[in-house]
């Protein structure tokens, strides 16, 4: 009885040196965890996390565009219109700019009334005031104007038009002025089928009439000579004195003594003559 005592002693002891044993290794090896599954070669990495902070300024930025004036709005659906030259549904304009069309009616109605905006009962698009997708249309409708036509009702008619306006100059189809009082320039149709071929005495004296600066001046020598002006300076400036418009200031120039040294030249309007 005493020997199966002792056995049983010895027994519980290995029994407690083993468990000691295994409860050492899995202190070291750390505890167990299933293995990952492998990761897909074509797979997309997991999307940063928005945090707060960046979704704080973006949903600020979003309410300070709707709260500002209608007009505000309008231009920024106009600029996102004008350049991508696509057509958007009022969803599409909420997701591109921000601007809530459908939450706004003011600028809903604005937007649809705009002469810069095109509305088909789905969606907005821009438009222009010349309906052109080219250099050869460009071309026919500048010929439709022989009288010329302003260069900023044209900029806007197609992404290149700009470009197309130059190389017609540049091939001598079209001439590119300045209006003498706007300073804008004016596209006017140059007709390869009337070659002119013009003297040099004609040249020379063209080139040496001094035109009056003022408009006034220049209304006056029309009626002089039996001629409606096209304008109506006194009245246009009277008009800018009643709301408040202050008239420009012109800078006089220096006048300059002739002497042996000067070069005297009067290129006037070279374009209009080839030397």
């Amino acid at each position: 009885m005493a020997s199966l005592q002792e056995s049983l002693q010895r027994f519980k002891k290995q029994q407690e040196k083993c468990q000691n044993t295994l409860s050492s290794i899995a202190s070291r090896a750390g505890p167990s965890r299933p293995a990952a599954p492998p990761r897909p070669a074509n797979a997309k990495p997991p999307a940063p996390a928005v945090k707060f902070s960046n979704d704080t300024e973006r949903l600020q930025h979003i309410n300070s565009i709707r709260k500002a004036p209608v007009g505000a709005q309008i231009k920024r659906v106009i600029d996102l219109l004008l350049e991508t030259r696509q057509a958007f549904t009022p969803e599409q304009i909420n997701e591109a700019c921000y601007v809530d069309i459908n939450g706004n009616k003011a600028v809903f109605d604005s937007l649809r009334n705009n002469l810069k905006v095109h509305y088909d009962g789905n969606r907005f698009s821009y438009k222009s005031k010349h309906a052109l997708k080219n250099k050869d249309q460009l071309l026919i409708l500048i010929r439709k104007f022989p009288e010329g036509i302003a260069v900023i009702d044209l900029k806007d008619a197609y992404p290149t038009v700009m470009e197309d306006l130059q190389a017609l100059k540049g091939a001598g189809q079209i001439w590119l002025l300045s209006n003498f009082d706007s300073q804008e320039d004016i596209a006017f149709p140059n007709d390869p089928r009337v070659p002119i071929k013009v003297d040099d005495d004609l040249k020379q004296l063209f080139r040496g009439i001094e035109l009056p600066r003022d408009m006034l001046d220049i209304e006056k020598d029309l009626q002089k000579n039996g001629m409606k002006p096209a304008t109506n300076t006194a009245k246009r400036r009277a008009m800018a004195q009643v709301h408040g418009i202050a008239p420009k200031n012109k800078t006089k120039k220096k006048k300059h003594e002739i002497s042996k040294r000067t070069k005297l030249t009067n290129a006037h309007l070279p374009e209009l003559f080839k030397l």
